[in-house]
């Protein structure tokens, strides 16, 4: 069964992704609190990617609703000052909000949220910084269980029994995980591995071609461009692709003739979903692929 996924996510104006049932949030910016009025009440586990205002600039409304006791908690990349800045802020804009915990992580962190499920941080090179400081983080989603050791599979239940009492629950069993949803955050495609085997992928998707900023600098540096992005899932595993964070300066048209072609180029199989600019999509993976 798939995730309810609530999305939206436009370049330069607005990111949030909502996994409603697993009460978590992956970055929060402008319009969240209107996006999803009562439902933003049953988050508790938020994770930035990265201090961009169209990722955090949603925080002060978001905080004020639904701050309660020992929830929500906010977690960012730990050298990243605009988020001590903006706890500062609000700690004197709505002094009576006292009970929101901000905690700073970093590269390869695990955080334990919902039962049986996990947030892995990972480094990007989307905010370029030195080996060891923490300022633009992806994330992946984890389900964790514990499972009989293969070599014990064949005994009995009183035989399992017996060596459990004898040697502990431990010796029996063993962590097994499962990627279930990474999120890119903002960040050029580069290693192709950390998103292998992932069951859902929710990738960014700036550009549809390279394109360069006012000064003649790539943009792809930063962000991703479609055919990148797509070539990468030619070469992985993955269960469902969504795209998102497209620019403004391209239509709706545009963004999905460019995307159906690219599957074509690429023989990309798996279902592929579209977050087209300015489009609040709720539960995303219950809509229909382009590419069905």
């Amino acid at each position: 069964m798939d995730h309810k996924i609530n999305i939206f996510s436009t370049a330069l104006f607005s990111t949030w992704i909502n996994v409603e049932d697993l009460n978590l949030l992956i970055d929060c910016g402008d319009g969240l609190s209107a996006g999803l009025m009562q439902k933003s009440r049953k988050i508790k586990y938020v994770f930035v990617t990265h201090p961009d205002r169209d990722h955090m600039d949603g925080l002060p409304q978001f905080v004020q609703l639904n701050a309660r006791e020992d929830f929500p908690i906010i977690h960012f990349p730990k050298d990243s000052g605009s988020f001590p800045a903006m706890k500062g802020f609000l700690d004197q804009f709505d002094p009576h909000v006292q009970e929101v915990k901000w905690i700073g992580i970093e590269d390869q962190q695990q955080v334990p949220i919902a039962k049986n499920y996990e947030i892995q941080a990972l480094r990007n090179e989307h905010v370029k910084a030195p080996l060891g400081v923490h300022k633009s983080l992806s994330y992946k989603l984890y389900e964790v269980k514990e499972k009989l050791k293969a070599k014990y599979g064949h005994l009995s239940s009183s035989e399992i029994a017996g060596i459990a009492q004898e040697h502990g629950k431990g010796e029996l069993t063993e962590i097994v995980k499962r990627k279930v949803i990474s999120f890119s955050g903002d960040t050029p495609v580069d290693d192709y591995a950390k998103w292998d085997h992932s069951e859902v992928l929710l990738h960014e998707c700036t550009f549809l071609r390279p394109e360069k900023n006012r000064a003649g600098v790539s943009w792809n540096e930063k962000h991703s461009q479609l055919e990148d992005v797509l070539r990468m899932v030619s070469e992985i595993n993955i269960g469902k692709l969504v795209l998102s964070h497209f620019s403004t300066r391209y239509s709706r048209e545009e963004i999905i003739d460019c995307t159906l072609a690219g599957l074509k180029k690429f023989n990309i199989q798996v279902p592929v979903h579209l977050v087209l600019p300015g489009e609040l999509k709720m539960d995303v993976l219950s809509s229909k692929a382009i590419n069905e």
